[in-house]
């Protein structure tokens, strides 16, 4: 059986979480490249954070309309 989709409130704090755990990497990192690599990933969830905020905000909004 197959797990049931995961919500857009979910996928953000999971977001949030990677965000906030590649960041505490990339501010241990042992070299630039490594720190770099880091950045990036933590860049990475910012920016699925923030689209899927947009998305939240899309729902809430055509919930608001069906009502």
């Amino acid at each position: 059986m197959a797990d049931p989709d995961p919500t857009t409130e979910e996928l953000r704090i999971e977001q949030v979480k990677r965000e906030l755990k590649e960041r505490e990497r990339a501010r241990a990192g042992q070299t630039p490249d490594d720190t770099d690599q880091h950045e990036r990933r933590a860049n990475k969830a910012e920016y699925l954070r923030e689209k899927l905020e947009q998305r939240a905000q899309a729902e809430r909004e055509a919930a608001a309309d069906d009502d």
